[in-house]
């Protein structure tokens, strides 16, 4: 059987509460040798370090876009100290899940636009000073993402994982220049997402990591429409099992076997996050 890694996957979420312990069990029995547990916020620090090392998973910890409203100023000297704090934790691989989001229309306007482009900016300076790789939140903000990168790469250049990634072409290419992977998961099972099918199909193969997003980002077979859910379907789960089956989508794409998308796939997330390449050597 092959082995995956799930480079994003929140088991620390609320949904998980009544099984995480089933989850991650269902998740190992499909394969999923590791996952990597990123933070949203101050308050759930202490979980994902605490499920990554209960799970032999790795975590990461940062301050999500979504979450800058309720988040105070002193959140991020609470970052920088963690950070320091947690420096010989082999299982820390990175500084996430950080970003923008320009989906949501409140976070498109100010305030909290320059307030979430604030704390990007803040937290980037954060793994430059800790020397960590960057897990970040892409949606509608590629171009805006990588200007902040571009200005704040260190001088060995930038590591980590632009998470569910869903741009062009082009800023597939700029992300790939400055050091980073891409993320694929639940979204590319989608027919109808023909450029995100197209991307997962043609971009080099070291450009690709997978990921669930667990449990959100469901693929399509556990999806529930508006109208579906109206008349009284509930949305599926997703969780990290699921891993495997989004990619057979990926392999299929680029037709490719499962067993070569597994040795590439968990190659780059060790490229992408060198912490986990220690964590495999122990």
């Amino acid at each position: 059987m092959p082995h995956w890694i799930d480079t994003h996957c929140h088991l620390d979420a609320a949904e998980f509460d009544k099984d995480r312990v089933a989850v991650r069990a269902r998740a190992a029995a499909a394969g999923v040798a590791h996952c990597v547990l990123p933070a949203v916020g101050v308050a759930d620090f202490a979980a994902v370090r605490t499920l990554a090392h209960d799970f032999g998973d790795s975590y990461a910890l940062g301050i999500h876009p979504l979450f800058v409203g309720q988040a105070q100023e002193g959140d991020l000297a609470a970052l920088d100290a963690e950070l320091a704090l947690r420096k010989t934790d082999a299982r820390l691989v990175a500084v996430g899940e950080i970003g923008l989001d320009y989906f949501v229309p409140a976070l498109t306007q100010s305030p909290l636009r320059e307030r979430q482009e604030h704390f990007y900016r803040e937290q980037l300076l954060l793994a430059r000073k800790h020397g960590l790789p960057v897990i970040l939140h892409v949606r509608r903000s590629a171009d805006k993402l990588l200007k902040h990168l571009r200005e704040l790469a260190p001088q060995d250049g930038w590591r980590g994982i632009a998470h569910a990634f869903n741009g062009s072409r082009q800023q597939a290419d700029e992300f790939l220049k400055l050091g980073l992977k891409l993320g694929f998961g639940g979204a590319v099972t989608f027919e109808p997402a023909r450029q995100l099918r197209r991307l997962a199909a043609e971009l080099p193969l070291e450009a690709l990591v997978l990921e669930t997003d667990s449990p959100d980002i469901p693929p399509h077979w556990l999806y529930a429409t508006a109208q579906q859910r109206g008349g009284g379907q509930a949305q599926g789960r997703n969780e990290p099992a699921e891993l495997p089956r989004i990619a057979a989508v990926v392999a299929e794409l680029r037709g490719m076997t499962l067993d070569a998308l597994a040795l590439a796939t968990t190659a780059n997330a060790g490229a992408a996050l060198p912490g986990l390449q220690a964590l495999s050597a122990c």
